[in-house]
């Protein structure tokens, strides 16, 4: 996964850039021409543009790449704490927005979440058991026999389990996660996709733990 951030700040984005660095390949730009730059040399998979930079800010450069049909997913980062700018930043077409300061694990969270919603690196065949082999940009699971096919949300829920196997996750992360503000759904239809995944990969690789959440093995 390629990534291009975009902050000037020397403490933040440094400290930023070597976080990522650890996870994902990682360029940084200190200002919109550079970024520009970055760009145009190559291809990226997500882009994290602050707002406040020299030059053109974050949001003003993400809606003139739009504008030449640029559909790479984006994250606006930025001190504001109003709904004007975060209005604004959806409208020039970000998909994503986090407000300073921030963990940096939260960050990490906000980018796999848009590596599972927009199928990034995801080409390649997952095995969830000896027998089931899991095909993400299909949503197929499959014994070699016979392939069931996972309605979207189910898929969802999967790519996500996947990308933090062995970690206890809440209920609330993986509704905020999934699913957008104004389509939350209930406990009943949370647990009826979990049952349903159950039903296709096993129950055994879905363990929940009663109050705190579920464990993907």
């Amino acid at each position: 996964m390629k990534i291009l951030l975009m902050e000037d700040d020397p403490v933040l984005g440094e400290i930023v850039t070597d976080y990522l660095q650890a996870y994902y390949e990682t360029d940084r730009a200190f200002d919109s021409e550079e970024a520009q730059e970055f760009i145009d040399e190559g291809r990226y998979d997500l882009f994290i543009f602050d707002i406040n930079v020299p030059g053109k800010s974050g949001v003003e450069l993400l809606e003139e790449l739009r504008s030449f049909n640029d559909t790479t997913p984006a994250i606006i980062i930025t001190a504001y704490d109003d709904t004007k700018h975060l209005k604004e930043s959806f409208d020039a077409g970000a998909h994503d927005y986090i407000k300073k300061p921030f963990e940096l694990e939260e960050l990490k969270l906000r980018i796999e979440k848009a590596r599972i919603l927009f199928h990034i690196e995801q080409d390649a065949p997952v095995i969830i058991s000896e027998e089931l082999t899991y095909y993400p940009r299909k949503h197929i699971v499959s014994d070699g026999a016979k392939e069931i096919s996972l309605r979207p949300k189910e898929a969802e829920i999967l790519d996500y389990f996947i990308a933090h196997s062995h970690r206890l996750i809440s209920q609330d992360e993986l509704v905020q996660n999934i699913w957008g503000f104004e389509e939350l759904p209930s406990d009943a239809t949370l647990r009826s996709y979990i049952r349903k995944l159950r039903e296709s990969i096993g129950s055994e690789k879905i363990i929940t733990q009663r109050g705190l959440g579920y464990r993907y093995e």
